[in-house]
């Protein structure tokens, strides 16, 4: 049997006219090809944070609607619900009162019973006229705010799947979304050394 030599004798090794080690040709790849895909992890990362930008807008903009919007209104609603009930109590007192006998004793108390029940009329009514406010608003809000950030999320997962990277830019410019330095060319670690 006759002794083979070893596979990568230096003699057989490569070597670039600026003297690197050229090792393409063993494993099938070349320069090119990895900066080709250099190139495209980076845009890749440019354009995922881009998505990443629209996407935690639209989710601080849900968040917003859910849990301060409506929030607020439920809210609200609460305390228009704690006014309704003082209103009615007062109301039950005042009846109560002018049901019974008109004599020096109940007259103070009536005079009494009547500004109380009229103070949380009055509250009662503010409150009922906030209540309708904030729905309305609310209502109105919430169509628009779903209907624009659910635009938002389709334009920009659209673009992202379809490689469109302007279009998932100006969807951002669009909803007057600022990045902080989407895609900023910063060197890796590797790079670096």
């Amino acid at each position: 049997m006759a002794q083979e030599s070893p596979k990568n004798s230096a003699a057989e090794i490569p070597v670039t006219s600026n003297g690197e080690v050229d090792d393409s040709h063993e494993h099938g790849f070349n320069r090119e090809e990895f900066g080709y895909n250099a190139d495209t992890q980076k845009l890749l990362a440019k354009n995922g944070e881009t998505l990443l930008g629209a996407i935690n807008f639209f989710i601080a903009s849900v968040n917003t609607l859910v849990n301060k919007t409506i929030e607020d209104t439920l809210m609200t609603v609460k305390q228009y619900e704690s006014a309704r009930i003082e209103y009615d109590a007062y109301r039950t007192d005042l009846e109560e009162l002018n049901l019974g006998p008109r004599d020096a004793n109940t007259l103070p108390k009536i005079e009494q019973s009547q500004h109380l029940f009229q103070a949380h009329k009055e509250k009662y009514d503010k409150m009922r006229n906030d209540v309708s406010i904030k729905l309305k608003f609310l209502e109105e809000n919430k169509v628009k705010v779903l209907h624009n950030q659910l635009v938002l999320f389709h334009n920009a997962i659209a673009a992202y799947f379809a490689g469109n990277q302007k279009q998932l830019e100006q969807t951002l410019k669009q909803f007057h979304i600022k990045l902080k330095n989407p895609g900023v060319d910063t060197p890796s670690w590797l790079e670096e050394q």
